[in-house]
């Protein structure tokens, strides 16, 4: 037997309050829209700027190509997002929010921001220092991947 103890392993538990956290928000895209977590990161990210490479998306969001591709087609062939080729770089495909994926953004964005606030809420005092510890997890991890 090994001293090792997974549930205090912080990977795993930083894993498992992850898919704790997004379960109790995924609920609202799951049933209103019928879309994925993958489809979720696509539609929040582009509701914040106006057209995205798939490439771009990509980068920012921590999901592979062939995901996001995968997402864009279905986002699109449910009405979300619009696929459109870049004019200065015909490799490149922009994704942009359809008036239907506004309008998705327009209902899920109230339902986020207050289902954030509980979540700090529940941290209290701790809420700041817990973001900026997970900030600087992120960075750094993200800073030894790219090594």
């Amino acid at each position: 037997m090994t001293q090792f103890k997974l549930e205090e392993f912080l990977p795993y538990r930083l894993n498992e309050l992850s898919r704790a956290v997004s379960g109790g928000f995924s609920y609202h895209y799951r049933e209103r829209y019928g879309i994925s977590v993958a489809e979720w990161r696509v539609v929040a990210h582009l509701s914040q700027e106006d057209a995205v490479s798939v490439r771009e998306i990509t980068r920012r969001v921590g999901m592979d190509k062939p995901k996001v591709s995968r997402a864009a087609s279905r986002l699109e062939a449910a009405g979300y997002v619009t696929k459109v080729v870049n004019t200065s770089d015909r490799r490149l495909v922009e994704l942009r929010l359809t008036k239907t994926g506004w309008g998705m953004i327009e209902t899920l964005a109230p339902i986020a921001a207050e289902y954030d606030a509980r979540l700090k809420a529940l941290l209290g005092a701790d809420a700041e220092a817990f973001t900026r510890g997970v900030a600087r997890l992120t960075q750094s991890t993200n800073e030894r991947a790219d090594t």
